[in-house]
């Protein structure tokens, strides 16, 4: 009888599923602790990062100087479980897509919204996502920009998961601030099914 030897690199992956590379997303919605603690624990998403990005001074910091960049979060997520277009819904339901001056409580530059795409089907998605909430909301100006993903420039560790060393704090800063309140205006239920 003759048997048939595989090796054993092509057997695994017979009986072993192929798991994608993990992707990467990249959004700003002011407060990079509210948009870390909002993301994280989120089925699919393997991790997420506080930082800045979108502007073009090198190693930008919170204590020092960020200037032209958003504050911002890069998402690490599994495609097989959650896709770029249920984070895109999750994004839209965790900003104001309204206010051109910031998010919230904080005002300036670096806190207003913007999506990030990698890739090209990133940017369509995100361009369709922008449409349909323009369509639902037509006697709104949608300021949210999309713009081109650059590098990402990680913010020093005591603000990476803030909400998680810092509850007590974390919560009544995001409740003094009015982001939930604000959320719940404008999307209702759907800001508070996240």
């Amino acid at each position: 009888m003759l048997r048939l030897m595989l090796p054993l690199a092509l057997l695994l992956s017979i009986v072993s599923p192929v798991r994608a590379e993990p992707a990467t997303a990249m959004f700003a919605g002011g407060c990079f602790w509210c948009m870390e603690s909002d993301f994280q624990d989120q089925e699919g998403v393997l991790d997420v990062v506080s930082g800045f990005t979108g502007g073009t001074l090198k190693n930008p910091t919170y204590s020092g100087n960020h200037q032209g960049h958003f504050e911002a979060i890069r998402v690490s997520y599994d495609p097989d479980i959650i896709s770029y277009q249920q984070l895109l819904d999750l994004f839209w339901v965790n900003v104001d897509p309204f206010d051109n001056k910031g998010q919230f409580c904080d005002k300036g530059f670096s806190y207003r919204s913007a999506l990030f795409p990698v890739d090209a089907q990133q940017t369509s998605l995100a361009e369709a996502s922008k449409k349909r909430v323009e369509e639902r909301f037509p006697d709104q100006q949608v300021y949210t920009e999309i713009r081109p993903a650059g590098e990402f420039w990680p913010v020093e560790e005591y603000h990476q998961d803030y909400y998680l060393k810092n509850p007590l704090r974390y919560k009544y800063y995001r409740w003094n601030c009015g982001r939930d309140q604000r959320l719940a205006d404008i999307w209702g239920d759907a800001a508070k099914d996240h």
